[in-house]
């Protein structure tokens, strides 16, 4: 079976149709958009990036959207504040070209992380979260500073459990609960201090999407090449894509590396 842009736009239109909801295309763009006609807002969906991700996935590409459109949808439908949820709000990381505000032109909330990255606020919803936007925060009265700190208190809280892998001297550790806030790990200090406890090479970090976090102790030149055909392989697979970028850590910072095949830097 071939797989092409109009017949992925009937896929979607024929599973994501409802009466609540309209269903708009751009075929300049070849942009399909599902808004909710109560409240006008909506999503919008590029084609042809699921249509290159349903030649690797099949119709594992399809179900993701299909569930992600639909959570979407249901957070835009129903006022969620932050009332009474100060335990559930989290940091989440997105690549700097993540648009700043909503499509309604509302700014979110957004602090500067590195050249590669930017943090976005959230409330956790349980299946799906809400970015944090300014609004909200001048509704409820929330100082920043303090929705920051609830933010990485929470982190902590999370799993920082990892899995090992070893390729030619080279170790790779994997952050991956599918939580949604993976990546988000990259803002937890003491953890990644106490991961460059037990690296004996170069430190690398990794948030290629945001439901993987890899750490790498890079022994050698062959680790380079590794680090970075995984991270592109991440980067190219991920429902949410961030940097195929590595990062170095040294002294509790991070350094973004780019690696030309041999040569490291």
């Amino acid at each position: 079976m071939k797989m092409d842009t109009l017949k992925m736009k009937r896929e979607l239109e024929s599973r994501l149709r409802n009466e609540k909801r309209r269903i708009t295309y751009d075929r300049e763009k070849e942009m399909l958009r599902f808004e909710n006609i109560d409240t006008g807002k909506g999503i919008n969906i590029s084609l042809p990036s699921i249509v290159s991700k349903w030649h690797e996935q099949k119709d594992k590409a399809i179900d993701e959207v299909v569930y992600y459109v639909e959570e979407a949808l249901k957070v835009m439908g129903t006022e969620h504040g932050m009332g009474g949820k100060e335990n559930r709000i989290y940091p989440v990381i997105r690549s700097t070209s993540f648009p700043k505000e909503s499509s309604e032109g509302i700014s979110f909330f957004t602090e500067e992380h590195t050249a590669e990255t930017r943090i976005f606020y959230a409330v956790d919803l349980g299946n799906t979260y809400r970015l944090i936007d300014e609004p909200m925060l001048q509704k409820e009265g929330w100082d920043k500073e303090e929705i920051k700190q609830m933010a990485r208190f929470n982190l902590r809280s999370l799993s920082t459990e990892t899995k090992k892998d070893n390729v030619a001297g080279n170790t790779f550790y994997f952050l991956n609960t599918n939580d949604g806030y993976d990546a988000s790990r990259i803002l937890n200090e003491k953890f990644l201090k106490n991961m460059s406890e037990k690296i004996t090479g170069d430190m690398t970090v990794s948030v290629p999407h945001q439901d993987v976090l890899i750490i790498g102790d890079i022994q050698n030149e062959t680790g380079y090449d590794v680090l970075a055909q995984m991270t592109m392989s991440f980067f190219t697979n991920g429902h949410v894509p961030i940097t195929a970028l590595s990062f170095i850590y040294e002294e509790g910072k991070l350094e973004p590396i780019f690696i030309m095949g041999k040569n490291k830097r």
